[in-house]
């Protein structure tokens, strides 16, 4: 069962540390079974009560998981793994669209926007006890909610979208909770959930978003709370469209105490209206971040939702962070006054490109996807195959493992640096990786 390796500790927080440890070391390796907590508890001479507090802290950080009578076993893959590590490191001449960043060319200079933030601090300091929001980067971004019809809430700041949908997930559920996500989805969403000792629902993806009735299955088993990506969805360019929202909030209608959280993961980089499904829960959430339009590394979102989860996140961040601070909020000011991202031209610049690499595709036999945003989806039968002959012949893409729960295998290409002139090599290479002719020319 666990060949030489044997756990001790006497409470329940050491046996589960002494695991914890076991596993990270790889003294206890991936699909091993546990002993029985009674057998255990007898080895140990412990009530077979700390034996069950100690799986189930196990279980609430994601190091082993329990199937009835079959037994507690190792995880398959640690929940604190990220997927981030499932990627392809680019090696010197393979030009790199696996990493999903935004091209630089269309982000905005920093440097004013940070000099006009300290100018205004060194005049008016922020001191322990002020507010946590800049008063004007609430007003504009209650403002641009209100443009888009997302209900009436209290805005928050937190320090990117992940950082919100992690403490919206603690304000309302516990370790067990399953809840419903996209498949295939945001890969860090994937890590979070177990992480946080949350079970997950996968729900397939189309063009517009959710499949209803794939949510109303997963709400129906008991989800707890949905997770939808409103534009830009990764790893697909999903956009939910007026007809989905329609049908989406028709099912959240049939179960409004599900905690709904609302990713606009494509905000100012994607030109389709926005369809928010906020409001027909009694608890929801919808975030905003600033990082694909303005640059990875500035780590802040804006937060709106109904005043009970909006006063919990406030108060959990009150004991933690305190807050984001006001000079980058200043800065994000800045930024949005002074028209320094022309979102129109971003969402061209993106759309003209995912469109050419699909029509490409599509002339050599290769189904692609990728409504919006900057991420084109192929489903392929072969991803690591797929992916090592892309590498040999010079470009690296995203293995699709990292956006999967139980959906078919993919690669995601991020087509935000591709050029014009390269789209047709790759349209090839892709063609010839998943085992279709290239396109004749005729020329």
């Amino acid at each position: 069962m666990l060949g030489e390796y044997r756990i001790e500790g006497r409470r329940a927080a050491d046996i589960a540390a002494d695991v914890e440890r076991a596993v990270g070391a790889g003294e206890l390796e991936p699909g091993q079974l546990l002993p029985p907590m009674r057998e255990l508890a007898e080895r140990l001479g412990v009530n077979a009560n700390t034996v069950a507090a100690a799986y189930r802290t196990l279980r609430e950080r994601g190091v082993i998981e329990t199937a009835g009578r079959r037994g507690s076993r190792v995880r398959p893959k640690r929940a604190t793994t990220g997927r981030e590590l499932l990627r392809v490191e680019a090696p010197e001449g393979v030009w790199d669209l696996g990493e999903g960043n935004p091209d630089p060319a269309l982000l905005p200079p920093l440097a004013e926007a940070f000099a006009a933030a300290t100018r205004q601090s060194d005049r008016h300091p922020v001191q322990y006890g002020q507010d946590a929001v800049e008063p004007e980067l609430e007003r504009l971004a209650r403002a641009a909610f209100d443009a888009d019809a997302v209900p009436e809430g209290p805005v928050v700041v937190t320090s990117g979208s992940l950082d919100a949908i992690e403490r919206v997930l603690m304000a309302h559920l516990r370790p067990g909770d399953t809840v419903a996500v996209e498949d295939p989805g945001w890969g860090s969403v994937f890590d979070l959930l177990p992480a946080l000792g949350l079970r997950t629902a996968g729900v397939a993806v189309d063009d517009e978003g959710p499949l209803p009735e794939d949510v109303r299955r997963a709400l129906e088993s008991g989800a707890r709370a949905l997770i939808v990506t409103d534009r830009a969805q990764n790893p697909t360019g999903a956009a939910v469209t007026a007809a989905r929202a329609r049908a989406l909030r028709a099912v959240l209608r049939a179960y409004p105490r599900t905690l709904l959280v609302e990713d606009d993961h494509g905000h100012r980089i994607v030109d389709l209206p926005l369809h928010p499904l906020a409001g027909v829960t009694h608890s929801w959430a919808f975030v905003r971040s600033v990082a694909k339009a303005y640059g990875p590394d500035l780590r802040l979102a804006v937060l709106t939702g109904d005043p009970v989860t909006i006063d919990r996140v406030r108060g959990r961040q009150r004991v933690g962070p305190g807050w984001v601070s006001r000079l980058l909020q200043k800065a994000v000011v800045h930024l949005w006054t002074s028209g320094a991202v022309d979102a129109k031209a971003v969402a061209a610049a993106y759309g003209a490109r995912r469109d050419l690499l699909i029509d490409a595709l599509r002339a050599r036999g290769v189904e692609a996807r990728g409504r919006s945003g900057m991420n084109v989806w192929i489903p392929v039968p072969d991803e690591t195959g797929a992916v090592s002959r892309l590498l040999h012949r010079g470009w690296a893409v995203a293995p699709g493992a990292r956006f999967r729960l139980n959906s078919p295998p993919g690669i995601r290409i991020t087509v935000s640096t591709l050029r014009p002139e390269d789209t047709e090599g790759l349209a090839d290479a892709v063609a010839s990786a998943v085992g279709r002719a290239p396109a004749r020319r005729h020329d």
